[in-house]
Formats: C-alpha cells, structure tokens, sequence
C-alpha cells in the first residue's frame, strides 16, 4: 500500500469500517514546477552585450571591432543622448539552446595574441553561460588591428565650444 492509499483511507481500530481523511496535499494548476512553465527566448542582442561586456574587461583587448565601426560609433557617440555601444564587434547567433560568437578585437602592442585571445573566449563564456543559461558551442576571434603606444587614440575627447 502506497503513502498515498494509507492517505486515502483508513481502518479505525476494532471497527472495520474505511473512513475518508482529509490530509491530502491541492492539486496545483497546471501541473509541474512553476519555474519550468512557459518559454524564455534571449534576443541576439542581449548575448552580443554579455559577451561585448565580458571581452572589454580582458587586459590587452583596446577595443572592440573593426576601423571603420569604431570610426562611425566615434560619430554616433557624439550625438547627444547616445551612449558607447557595447555591442560594437560582437556578432551572436542564439537558438534555443545554444549560441555561436564572433568578435573582432583591437590588441594592445607588447600582449601575447595568442594569450589575450584565450581569456577572452573564457572570459566570455562563463559570462554568457552564467547570465543567460545558453551553451556557448564557440567564440571566434578577429584580431583587426594592433594598437601601438605613439598611435593617437581614434575617439579623442570632444572639444567644448
């Protein structure tokens, strides 16, 4: 006999006679755990911000994206009430499951290529993994361009009038 037949009914003692208790648990609606009801879909967007985000913090990245981007978000920024655009150089593809990166990374001169690249795929991965739940299957890395320490930042401070 189960827990819940013993629930159901019981025999008094000495009389024979089953009596229905009242000790059963309400039955939720819908059925399941309610964290697990209904659907979550992350936009492409939100990956691109985590992963941009998580890359920016690695030591001996400069920037994010190619020449060209960073010259026409250096123009965009100026416009007021626009902010730095944290997606600049980030691509995602996001399913339901998983998602793929790529980046395309600015190097400061003197770091080790090879080392920088790999703490940003780590660096990115648990970020994207921790906050969003997605397996990340790959983060492919585009180092467009090294910044060398006499070159002139491309995003000079805007002169006040």
């Amino acid at each position: 006999m189960t827990d819940m037949d013993r629930n159901r009914t019981q025999t008094t003692e000495g009389q024979g006679e089953q009596s229905q208790t009242s000790t059963r648990k309400p039955a939720r609606r819908g059925g399941g755990d309610p964290g697990t009801r209904g659907r979550t879909t992350i936009a492409d967007g939100v990956v691109e911000k985590i992963a941009g985000l998580a890359a920016r913090d690695v030591v001996g990245v400069h920037a994010m994206g190619s020449g060209i981007s960073r010259t026409f978000g250096a123009v965009r920024e100026r416009v007021p009430g626009q902010a730095k655009s944290v997606t600049r150089g980030v691509k995602a593809e996001v399913g339901e499951v998983q998602t793929a990166l790529d980046l395309e990374i600015v190097i400061d001169y003197g770091v080790s290529i090879a080392d920088v690249a790999r703490a940003v795929r780590e660096n990115v991965i648990a970020a994207v993994e921790r906050m969003t739940g997605l397996e990340v299957v790959e983060v492919n890395i585009a180092v467009s361009d090294v910044k060398l320490p006499d070159e002139e930042e491309e995003e000079p401070e805007p002169r006040i009038q």
